[in-house]
């Protein structure tokens, strides 16, 4: 396996399972940082802000700053910005899409908003999925931060961002736009946050429907690895292959 100049990984599955480190994941970060190489970890998940996460990954002795997280939350604003700066949007969403919304100058509201941006979080509120509804259907554009259906919590698995907007979708016959992975639009984003060349840059993730495909079709190689969700007889069902396979994220150095 070649060195690169720069990655891109995954957090749940590829760093952490859970809340435990696997086995590796410092020692690869330790090198990133000792070697001044340029990475950002991905996160679909937005409902933290980096600082958040930040804080997360250290507490487990992972020592990744704020700077090098970046999440679809954060994607998400930036698209925001580069269609209509300064805008107005109606946000379903905990602080890590509400902040990253806010510093991009946008105005939240439910006052005739060019966006309706849907999120995910810890309560799904039905008047606000009503109010979206309606604005929808009055004429805002409809955005979601990611696709995922479902997501892991201490008490079992809960309605994510794509089960929410599946049911929006249903109601408004409007379909969002997600931002998130797999859209190569939050692998760009990335890359541009960086400031670093797809050619020079390696994709890390343990998802082969989102991760590594979201990798492929924005020009860079990829790294899957087998910590998370993904088996080895996984892959042959798909018609994309990873660069490489490893077993966890210690074999990469």
């Amino acid at each position: 396996m070649q060195a690169y100049k720069n990655y891109l990984m995954d957090m749940d599955g590829v760093l952490l399972r859970g809340r435990t480190p696997i086995p590796g994941a410092g020692r690869f970060i330790e090198h990133l940082n000792g070697t001044g190489t340029p990475y950002l970890v991905l996160t679909n998940n937005p409902l933290y802000t980096p600082g958040d996460l930040a804080h997360r990954l250290q507490t487990v002795g992972l020592h990744v700053s704020a700077e090098r997280i970046f999440t679809s939350a954060m994607a998400t604003a930036a698209f925001l910005h580069s269609q209509r700066p300064n805008g107005k949007a109606f946000v379903i969403g905990e602080s890590g899409l509400t902040t990253a919304i806010h510093d991009i100058g946008y105005v939240i509201t439910d006052h005739d908003p060019d966006y309706v941006v849907l999120g995910e979080t810890h309560a799904y509120s039905i008047a606000n999925v009503t109010q979206a509804i309606r604005l929808i259907l009055a004429g805002a554009r409809f955005v979601a931060t990611n696709p995922d259906p479902s997501g892991p919590s201490e008490e079992g698995v809960v309605p994510a961002c794509g089960a929410m907007a599946a049911l929006i979708e249903t109601a408004s016959g409007r379909a969002p736009l997600f931002v998130g992975k797999p859209n190569p639009l939050m692998m760009r984003t990335a890359l541009n946050y960086l400031g670093v060349h797809s050619e020079d840059t390696v994709m890390i993730g343990d998802r082969m429907d989102t991760d590594i495909i979201a990798g492929i079709n924005s020009g860079l190689e990829t790294i899957l690895v087998l910590t998370g969700v993904t088996r080895r007889e996984d892959i042959a069902e798909r018609p994309f292959v990873p660069t490489y396979v490893v077993d966890s994220i210690a074999d990469v150095l």
